[in-house]
């Protein structure tokens, strides 16, 4: 059914009388997505009365950003943020007032309203949802301090208590020689299974890094980590189809497990011709913050691995609906991470909780990383995997020193 269908088929039902479904209507969300009176999460079973959002607020404490919320009745969520500083004024201005006063437990439908609020869709991307993705991943860690319970039990319960993960965070800075060198030294320090290569010269026009650096990789890789760990690579939009079918097809060759963002990420055609024609996995989607884009993407098998963004596309809630669309043709969801520190528990907590959930996630590790005295657990890779924080809400304690000494950021 479309949209046009679906508005006549219900017209003058008391259902569109409801502010949150005229909203979660005219989102760009379709019935075939969001399943009309199937939330993806139940918030309100675990709450007998309201869990008023009574404050919002940004703080700094050095160059860290932290998104704090709390209720009318006492309870708090706080989660560090990523790339913030450049949203600021929507967040302020676009994203906060929206969720004031409002009832957390209707989180699924205020994150549906927030979109069409204001007009706030002209503004819908990276710059957007990210600010949204705060706001709802502290009021899961609000909500689950105040029951005592990890964030992945209100998202439908805990599937599992560790998680595999993937080393990521290469970049292109570095010779041949040298990247290959890091992921030997972290694979055997951490244990890990897999590892993920930057490839190309990112969105470069089929240009590589610097000459000839993509096939010395590849070559060096095979000779230390083949047969050892799975292998992916990332091209982050280098290349146009032909030349990414035909550095796909030796990736096949030498058994990489997916080929990550082939072509630009605007490009789909490209992106749907390298699927059609390889064998191995192609894996997309982490600019995206369309679910209508994600369901045509799915639909018309221009990848084989859903990559959404947990900040980019907006939060748990929408990842949730991405991994529903990829769970229902048999697809992995395995969210883009970028992160490191305590802002990487959101990939933890989601992966605890999502059912098709891909054999690893990204963590990025290039080195062993600092001990941090500021929040626990810090998360160290063992044997390949690492414990998802079993304390209430998104799992992790932040020293109450650290953020008292915080400064709330002026929002202009």
């Amino acid at each position: 059914m479309n949209r046009r269908g679906f508005f006549k088929a219900t017209a003058g039902s008391a259902l569109l009388t409801n502010q949150a479904s005229r909203a979660r209507a005219a989102s760009d969300m379709g019935p075939e997505i969001l399943d009309y009176g199937k939330p993806v999460f139940n918030l309100y079973k675990f709450f007998d009365a309201p869990v008023k959002i009574a404050s919002i607020e940004l703080l700094q404490a050095h160059n860290q950003f932290f998104l704090r919320t709390r209720s009318s009745d006492g309870a708090e969520g706080v989660i560090q943020t990523k790339d913030i500083v450049d949203y600021i004024q929507i967040l302020a201005h676009r994203v906060m007032p929206h969720f004031l006063g409002k009832d957390a437990r209707d989180l699924e439908h205020l994150v549906d309203e927030v979109y069409v609020a204001n007009s706030n869709y002209k503004l819908a991307g990276q710059e957007f949802w990210c600010p949204v993705a705060y706001i709802e991943q502290s009021l899961f860690d609000l909500m689950g301090k105040a029951l005592k319970k990890p964030a992945g039990e209100l998202m439908g319960g805990v599937l599992r208590k560790e998680i595999p993960v993937y080393l990521s965070g290469s970049g292109r800075d570095t010779t041949a020689e040298e990247e290959v060198e890091v992921y030997v030294r972290e694979v055997e320090r951490t244990g890990a299974k897999a590892v993920k290569f930057k490839i190309g010269g990112r969105m470069s026009d089929n240009r590589d890094a610097y000459p000839e650096r993509t096939d010395k990789l590849l070559e060096l890789a095979h000779r230390k980590l083949a047969g050892k760990v799975t292998l992916m690579a990332d091209a982050n939009g280098s290349y146009d189809a032909k030349n990414a079918i035909e550095l796909g097809k030796r990736l096949q060759e030498m058994k990489y497990l997916w080929f990550e963002e082939p072509c630009p990420w605007e490009e789909l055609s490209e992106t749907k011709k390298v699927a059609d024609a390889l064998d191995m996995k192609v894996a997309f989607g982490e600019q995206d913050s369309s679910l209508w884009l994600f369901q045509w993407m799915i639909d018309n098998k221009v990848m084989d691995v859903v990559q959404p963004d947990l900040n980019y596309n907006g939060g748990f809630i929408r990842a949730a609906r991405v991994a529903r669309m990829a769970r229902k043709v048999n697809m992995w969801i395995c969210p883009h991470d970028t992160q490191t520190g305590a802002a990487t528990v959101n990939i933890l907590q989601f992966a605890a909780t999502t059912p098709n959930i891909g054999p690893w996630m990204e963590y990025v590790s290039r080195k062993t990383p600092k001990k941090e005295s500021w929040y626990s657990p810090n998360f160290d890779i063992k044997d390949g995997v690492i414990p998802v924080p079993p304390g209430p809400g998104m799992g992790l304690e932040f020293d109450p020193d650290f953020l008292k000494n915080a400064a709330v950021v002026k929002l202009a």
